[in-house]
């Protein structure tokens, strides 16, 4: 494990310097899991939602999100975002959230796509609570990220549990 990099040599923080960094073709794609009760989940099937459809409202969220990453954590540079696609399916015991976003700069974007699918995660919960306030926001973690120094990241499959039941 390498040094952190958010440090400087006397242990302050500091953001990352990234100007001398060549800019290449970044892209991350985060994983969410909202978990819901089955006769809420029931109606989200059936966009019988008091707000309306909670799946499209949280895509449009976590996109809107994704583009403020760098106002909400402080040491993210901010990006120019070229592409975000957030996604939202419902499955057996809740509804799967998959965020990506791409940019071409110096500096990664997982944490715009990790920022994306939190988002979405609770926004959706807010759409549902009037159906059931039990929903639980579950495994946010990033599943792939590709470019940079590092290269690429897949993240290992079953290593731990999924949302999907």
């Amino acid at each position: 494990m390498g040094k952190l990099s958010h440090y400087d040599k006397a242990g302050r923080v500091r953001m990352v310097d990234v100007t001398a960094k060549p800019a290449t073709t970044r892209t991350a794609t985060a994983h969410g899991f909202i978990r819901i009760g089955k006769a809420a989940l029931a109606k989200v099937r059936r966009l019988e939602t008091p707000k309306g459809n909670p799946l499209e409202i949280a895509r449009i969220a976590g996109i809107s999100a994704a583009k403020r990453t760098a106002e909400l954590i402080p040491l993210c540079h901010p990006l120019a975002l070229t592409h975000m696609d957030v996604s939202a399916k419902v499955c057996k015991n809740g509804i799967e959230i998959s965020a990506q976003v791409t940019a071409t700069g110096p500096t990664g974007v997982e944490m715009e796509a990790l920022v994306a699918a939190a988002v979405a995660a609770l926004t959706i919960y807010d759409m549902c609570k009037a159906l059931d306030r039990g929903m639980e926001i579950s495994e946010l973690y990033l599943m792939e990220k590709v470019g940079g120094r590092s290269g690429r990241y897949v993240r290992p499959k079953g290593g731990r549990g999924r949302g999907r039941g």
